[in-house]
């Protein structure tokens, strides 16, 4: 079984959530992950249930409000947006929730954090999948803006999100990442970086990072998350350079994904 690849609605960005969902359909994604951020449509389920059915065109994934630009996004308390996420994805038949390690200055949410995932777990078949992130830098000093952390193999968290722009970031080793997680690996976020300090989330295969070794080798272990394709196309001069480069890295997903006979 390969994997279904998706189209992140944050790589389509400054354009808004509907025009994910069309590029997705003009390029024959698999579906969508919707990161839900200041969009309203991207905050409504009904809205995305309407997408849904206008382009035919699935949700495989909601990505939680977790970002400093969304913090007033459904409210300002934390397991409030995990449970509005939660159902969005149930209702849109969504299986994952992707969510990052909370804000160090977030107490009550960070000292819970582990423990509250796992109630939640109990009441539902959605995966919430923590995503690795990285430690901030200012004037050279690694400062530490996550609590429990940034690297997610320090938790017990059952499911987690692998980005490989935050691995360059981070300077983490991506294969043995994905190998130190084992099963644990649920999802991933398709996408490069060079190993600067700047999120960059190239086109994979524009960059450092060993894309196409870490897909080879979820495809081999058995792996059935989805791959979903989280890339930054705002330098992209027109509608037409965004589009191949979407669909570049849809090819290199399918290309590198596909299981090894034998």
């Amino acid at each position: 079984m390969t994997s279904l690849v998706g189209l992140s609605t944050s790589s389509v960005f400054p354009e808004g959530t509907e025009a994910a969902f069309r590029i997705a359909a003009d390029l024959g994604y698999d579906g969508v992950e919707v990161m839900v951020g200041t969009d309203a449509s991207s905050q409504d389920s009904y809205a995305l249930l309407d997408f849904v059915q206008t382009y035919q065109v699935p949700v495989l994934s909601i990505h939680s409000p977790c970002l400093l630009v969304t913090q007033r996004v459904w409210g300002t308390e934390p397991w409030g947006k995990l449970v509005r996420a939660q159902a969005v994805a149930e209702q849109l038949g969504a299986r994952t929730v992707v969510v990052h390690p909370p804000f160090r200055w977030q107490r009550g949410y960070a000292q819970g954090f582990v423990e509250g995932l796992a109630r939640m777990r109990e009441e539902t078949d959605i995966r919430f999948a923590v995503e690795n992130m990285f430690p901030w830098r200012a004037l050279s000093k690694e400062i530490t803006a996550y609590a429990p952390g940034w690297d997610v193999r320090d938790e017990d968290y059952p499911h987690a999100t692998v980005d490989l722009s935050h691995t360059a970031v981070s300077k983490t080793d991506a294969m043995t990442l994905v190998r130190d997680l084992g099963s644990r690996v649920a999802h991933l976020h398709l996408a490069d970086g060079t190993g600067s300090a700047r999120d960059e989330h190239l086109i994979p295969g524009r960059g450092s990072q060993p894309v196409a070794e870490v897909l080879g080798h979820l495809a081999h272990t058995g792996f059935t998350g989805n791959l979903i394709v989280e890339v930054n196309t705002r330098a992209a001069p027109n509608d037409d350079v965004r589009a191949a480069d979407l669909a570049e890295a849809l090819a290199f997903a399918r290309e590198h994904s596909m299981p090894m006979a034998g």
